[in-house]
């Protein structure tokens, strides 16, 4: 038996091989990003945080992008990024906007209700997908969580044109009603996967961080 083991460690590949893996690479420059959007969403520097949170989304496109077009993975190399991916968009995806509204909100105990929601929902969600995929070839049942990154990023646009309060609530109703879209039975389209989306989405990108680059400025 102790043989066996030794054999089957041996056959293993060890924990950091996966780091070189390109498409990994790529999800581990995503939560790099997710992480200083949480540190600036903290420090109140949300125009930072919004250029930290757009990266986390394109660095997620990118890794499905580049995986595809890539030769001579494993199937190993496959399941393993798969579930780096998963691991990551909680992070990027519920707990980053969580802890965006929570700091906008003052932290005020109300708006843990909302973060909760939308962190639930985002556990949920990527359970569901985990457990039974895409709902055809093209379409996710329910709102994709990166949607959410994206979407809140652009309201964030018109943050200066009302007072705080006011946008702290647009905040908490606008993550709520995302969070409902998640675990909804709608049929939404799997945008990450055609190319012509992920060009559109860096142009996005590019826009969203040369505008609140100017902001911070």
């Amino acid at each position: 038996m102790p043989a066996d083991n030794a054999e089957l460690q041996k056959s293993q590949p060890t924990i950091l091989s996966f780091v070189k893996d390109l498409p990994n690479l790529c999800s581990l420059a995503g939560l790099a990003c997710t992480i200083l959007s949480i540190y600036f969403s903290i420090l109140g520097v949300y125009y930072a945080a919004m250029i930290g949170m757009i990266w986390a989304v394109a660095f997620d496109w990118a890794d499905g992008l580049v995986a595809r077009r890539m030769k001579g993975r494993t199937g190993d190399d496959r399941f393993f990024g798969g579930q780096l991916d998963l691991l990551i968009d909680i992070v990027s995806y519920g707990v980053a906007p969580a802890v965006l509204l929570l700091s906008y909100g003052s932290f005020n105990p109300l708006f843990l209700i909302a973060a909760f929601v939308m962190l639930a929902a985002s556990a949920i969600r990527l359970s569901y997908f985990s457990t039974f995929g895409l709902s055809d070839e093209s379409k996710y049942t329910g709102l994709a969580l990166d949607n959410n990154s994206i979407i809140l990023v652009f309201i964030f646009l018109f943050e200066g044109f009302v007072s705080q309060e006011i946008f702290s609530v647009v905040l908490f109703v606008s993550g709520v009603v995302l969070a409902i879209l998640n675990v909804s039975q709608i049929s939404t389209p799997k945008l990450s996967g055609n190319p012509i989306n992920v060009y559109m989405l860096a142009f996005y990108t590019l826009a969203i961080t040369f505008f609140y680059s100017w902001k911070l400025l």
